[in-house]
């Protein structure tokens, strides 16, 4: 792992999606959402003022899109922004807590990295590592991580600080990540994360 000092100064962590749309009584509620917000919480307080979270955003209606977008988001009408309540885009109480010294980024994609907003913002803080909680392991999750390994990032995934709908796809990742991408990323938990940025 990268030195103290190093990691310190050139480290961001980004935190995916880690709204009430995804838990509670939503269609797209995540069984561990609630098991792994106290690691994401480790985290974020760990460097408040160097923390990102991203948010989905559904379109207002499926017409709104475009190419295989609309068919998706004709099957999940229900979870478009003209059909529920417009405070299940929010980020989780904990979370919400630390903005605004946390930033928000906003997304219509699984990717945040998709219009560049993200990249030109952790260039012109330097950075060089990113550390990536949230959910789900196997969608966004994924995006993001597959978007930092492609723009350069080191990235840092904390494993007890995700979350997925799906054991058995959250476990392929965790292993697709360990055996073909072992010098791009590194895996740690939440305790192991914070020791070392401490």
């Amino acid at each position: 792992m990268e030195n103290q000092h190093s990691l310190r100064d050139g480290a961001w962590h980004i935190c995916v999606d880690m709204q009430l749309l995804f838990t509670g009584d939503s269609e797209w509620a995540i069984p561990w959402f609630d098991l792994s917000l106290p690691q994401v919480k480790k985290v974020t307080n760990a460097m408040p003022g160097r923390t990102v979270f991203t948010r989905f955003i559904p379109p207002e209606r499926p017409e709104d899109t475009r190419g295989m977008w609309r068919p998706y988001w004709e099957e999940w009408r229900n979870l478009t922004r003209e059909r529920i309540p417009p405070e299940l885009l929010e980020l989780a109480p904990e979370l919400r807590a630390c903005v605004p010294e946390a930033r928000v980024f906003d997304k219509n994609t699984y990717s945040p990295w998709t219009h560049g907003r993200l990249q030109k913002f952790l260039d012109q803080q330097n950075c060089r590592t990113v550390v990536i909680t949230g959910g789900e392991t196997d969608m966004c999750v994924l995006a993001t991580v597959l978007g930092a390994i492609d723009l350069g990032y080191k990235v840092i995934i904390v494993r007890d600080a995700l979350c997925s709908a799906m054991d058995e796809t959250h476990d392929a990742v965790l292993k697709l990540y360990r055996k073909r991408f072992s010098q791009q990323i590194e895996s740690m938990s939440a305790d192991e994360f914070t020791a070392n940025f401490a």
